[in-house]
């Protein structure tokens, strides 16, 4: 029975990620969890934590604030795209979300053209520490395709392990990128989204991770989650040619250290971890 209600919710948030700009109304998701529309609500508050209202909003505005730090779109494309009737109903719900209007969390520096060669004087630059970190087994939903759409993996993982009330068994949630985006091609980038895993048998519908540990580069970016690439250019164009430091031959992983869904993305903290040798 409790699978059954997992597909339900996975079913949703599928079509939510795949429709922004779609008829995403209580009664529209209601319909392709095949519940009644009452008790769909429940049952969805219940797994996921939040309303279907707030998963909408909460989705829909980070497509959008993706897709400003991203792309060269315009606002009223980027609002048309993401299911807002025009740049000015976004603009509202982006402010109130976000802190910024959309032109100026644009204006920030967010937004960062692809370049051949960037002079290390135009990066923002963080605090970059060393640490050693603890070997970790961690429990994922795999993502292939663009690392800006790993949400839609994270939704996932979230709603079975809500389902399965694992979260007692959970440490830190974490995202691990396997690939250098510019070298794979973005439809065949390979992601996980999970947590480090404090049982011993995998749950079922979860892929198992081993993160080795050892001595890391641990950058703390503070802000959007779409404002992550400024600091993976920081970290890799600023700070590692000035280190003396070489990386280890694995990936880059991220440690999410508040919760997205009660956190204004303004004062969400994520240390982006780069193994060394």
């Amino acid at each position: 029975m409790a699978q059954s209600y997992e597909d339900r919710i996975l079913r949703v948030l599928d079509y939510i990620h795949n429709n922004p700009a779609g008829d995403l109304s209580l009664d529209r998701l209601a319909d392709v969890a095949a519940m009644s529309r009452f008790h769909w609500h429940r049952v969805f508050r219940a797994l996921t934590g939040e309303t279907c209202g707030q998963s909408v909003r909460r989705i829909r505005l980070h497509r959008a604030a993706v897709a400003l730090a991203n792309s060269d779109a315009s606002i009223e494309d980027i609002a048309a795209t993401v299911g807002y009737p025009n740049r000015y109903s976004l603009s509202r719900a982006f402010t109130t979300a976000y802190g910024h209007a959309p032109g100026a969390f644009r204006a920030k520096g967010q937004h960062l053209p692809p370049m051949a060669l960037r002079d290390p004087k135009e990066l923002s630059m963080y605090d970059v520490t060393l640490r050693t970190e603890p070997a970790r087994r961690l429990v994922t939903v795999p993502h292939i395709g663009p690392y800006a759409e790993i949400g839609r993996a994270f939704e996932h993982f979230s709603a079975l392990v809500n389902s399965r009330n694992l979260w007692p068994n959970l440490g830190p949630v974490m995202g691990v990128y396997m690939d250098a985006p510019g070298e794979v091609p973005e439809a065949e980038l390979r992601s996980f989204a999970g947590a480090e895993y404090r049982g011993t048998d995998t749950p079922e519908g979860l892929e198992p991770f081993e993160i080795p540990g050892g001595k890391s580069a641990i950058l703390t970016f503070k802000g959007p989650y779409a404002g992550l690439s400024a600091a993976y250019d920081s970290l890799f164009g600023g700070w590692l040619p000035q280190s003396g430091e070489t990386p280890a031959d694995e990936p880059c992983y991220e440690i999410y250290l508040n919760d997205p869904r009660s956190t204004a993305p303004e004062e969400l903290l994520t240390e982006i971890v780069l193994p060394l040798k």
